[in-house]
């Protein structure tokens, strides 16, 4: 089984930087430092609100990833300005998100099935661009297939109420929600998708998630900018490789 890659999100540095309006904490910095603690790429979103993530943090990141020799993925909604940034940097890779303003964070997965005839040209004209799409989607077998439908490489498995649910102690209900996660790795997988995960992912939650064999690649943001106020960015990072790494080893065993 090959080595589960973990993408660090950084969007939340910049959420505490625009709390004040000033320059710091920069999230090119704490990308930096996740890149030296293990992580294997950044992950960035760039809301049409500019919340947290901003266009100037965008340029600079995707230059310091290519520097690095590492992948930028840049999270962003199926819009005609959001593309247009994508196609400007050709990051790594895109992932096409659902985003409502109100919002607090993503709450679900993209409606892929839902917004084909939308969703399939974005698609293409990214992939000709040699940008590697992923649709974020919950854990629903038709979603699966429509993000192969629309010509996407990449499906990343919403993995939120999953989470909640285990932090609430709704033990059956997680049981339930973990196995829709899996099934919906092995179907992904099964048409050739590359399968990634992420949301609401902390120390708890992280291990059952990791040991889904198909899954390549975690993204993982909020809860490690927390932890990072406590304990600091890198050995927030490090644990989590290390629960992954685990996780993984003990599916192998």
């Amino acid at each position: 089984m090959s080595k589960l890659r973990l993408g660090v999100n950084i969007d939340h540095v910049a959420t505490v930087r625009n709390a004040r309006g000033e320059s710091y904490p920069d999230p090119v910095r704490a990308a930096e430092l996740a890149l030296a603690a293990g992580a294997d790429g950044i992950t960035a979103h760039l809301r049409e609100d500019r919340r947290h993530i901003s266009d100037a943090d965008i340029d600079q990141l995707a230059v310091i990833c290519r520097k690095r020799g590492r992948p930028l993925n840049f999270e962003c909604a199926v819009t005609p300005e959001m593309e247009a940034i994508a196609l400007k940097h050709r990051p790594h890779a895109a992932c096409l998100v659902p985003e409502r303003r109100e919002e607090v964070t993503t709450e679900g997965g993209l409606n892929v099935a839902g917004g084909h005839n939308t969703i399939a040209p974005v698609v293409k004209r990214m992939v000709e661009a040699g940008i590697r799409v992923s649709c974020f989607i919950d854990a629903d077998l038709a979603q699966v297939a429509a993000s192969k439908a629309v010509g996407a490489q990449v499906v990343e498995l919403h993995t939120g109420a999953y989470c909640e649910a285990v932090r609430h102690g709704h033990r059956d209900q997680a049981e339930r929600l973990l196995e829709n996660l899996r099934a919906a790795a092995g179907e992904a997988a099964r048409l050739g998708l590359e399968v990634h995960a992420g949301h609401g992912i902390d120390y708890e939650t992280v291990k059952p998630v990791a040991a889904i064999p198909e899954l390549a690649e975690l993204n993982i943001g909020h809860f490690l900018i927390g932890e990072a106020i406590f304990i600091g960015l890198g050995p927030a990072i490090q644990r989590m490789r290390a629960l992954m790494d685990e996780a993984r080893a003990q599916v192998a065993a």
